[in-house]
């Protein structure tokens, strides 16, 4: 079943942290709450959970209700049965794999086929023959994958995902990254999936919810989030753009170009002295210094700074943000 969540606020000390916020989560999706620190992202998860209470607003599931300010509903967490992982992971460290996965059946009282439940969720993360081992003998991603695997033995309606990967190195991000959206898809669970790093959501997401001081700006994929985007700030916020009218008019870089296109196709060009280039692997990124301000550009060979370089973009490529 579909999450709905309608008109939740929050306020902490005259500040208003969440105005208003309405938001299906699908059913079997994997939702981002995306945006910079402070946006309220974190604090719409922590009351998805119970952690926070909403001063408005409703949460429910179908015909179950987790908090309504008019019905008086307010679920404690336990009630709410869902699964939660943790920036810090929150592994107990005198418990053990076993014991650590096992917690929270045994904190509900289902103990029936605990040992199997227990066993088939290590199989799940593949930790098989690690049962024995504390937290203090795992590497950082075999402690996360401890930790998802005791927010999904209990079955749960919704996993909640609190920037899970971002304690870890970036090589170990990228992999945990793979192996955890894998994980999520196999098992068919339902996700919210809180983060400031734009490369999470666009690589993990079946859809993006960009916030920016408690507001919703744009819900959508992450194609339709990085194309199309619909408000300034989340052109800005998420990959890098160059204004032709600011805050209404957009290019990306990688529509951009050294070369005319053919005749026949509608283009825009746009002189430029390159202020300067970077080897970035695959490519090299290049600002140019335009009358319309620094353009960024990729290109597969280096130019000399100070070089004069003409760019063409296809007009259709020139994105026009209407709100």
């Amino acid at each position: 079943m579909h999450l709905y969540i309608q008109g939740v606020e929050k306020t902490f000390a005259k500040v208003q942290a969440l105005k208003s916020i309405n938001l299906t989560i699908q059913a079997g999706k994997f939702t981002t709450l995306l945006g910079p620190s402070g946006c309220g992202k974190t604090t719409l998860l922590r009351i998805l959970a119970g952690l926070e209470t909403p001063d408005s607003g409703e949460i429910r599931m179908g015909k179950e209700y987790f908090f309504s300010s008019q019905l008086k509903v307010n679920k404690p967490i336990h009630l709410r049965k869902f699964g939660m992982v943790f920036q810090d992971f929150a592994l107990w460290p005198h418990l053990t794999v076993f014991e650590n996965i096992a917690f929270g059946l045994k904190a509900t009282g289902q103990k029936q086929d605990l040992k199997k439940h227990v066993l088939e969720a290590i199989a799940m993360v593949r930790l098989q023959g690690m049962e024995q081992r504390y937290p203090h003998q795992l590497s950082g991603g075999q402690q996360q994958r401890v930790a998802f695997a005791r927010a999904v033995v209990m079955k749960p309606k919704l996993v909640l995902f609190d920037e899970p990967l971002s304690a870890l190195d970036a090589l170990l991000r990228d992999e945990m990254r793979i192996e955890l959206i894998n994980l999520v898809r196999n098992i068919g669970l339902t996700a919210v999936y809180v983060t400031h790093d734009q490369t999470e959501a666009l690589a993990m997401s079946d859809e993006i919810v960009v916030l920016n001081k408690g507001e919703i700006l744009q819900i959508g994929s992450p194609e339709e989030i990085y194309r199309t985007p619909s408000h300034p700030f989340v052109a800005k916020f998420i990959g890098k753009s160059n204004w032709v009218i600011p805050d209404k008019q957009l290019i990306r870089p990688e529509h951009l170009q050294l070369e005319p296109f053919d005749s026949k196709m509608p283009y825009d060009s746009y002189e430029g002295i390159v202020k300067s280039t970077s080897y970035v692997g695959d490519r090299y990124e290049i600002l140019v210094d335009t009358v319309m301000g620094r353009f960024t550009v990729y290109f597969d060979t280096r130019i000399p700074n100070g070089e004069p370089v003409k760019l063409y973009v296809k007009t259709q490529d020139i994105h026009e943000i209407k709100s």
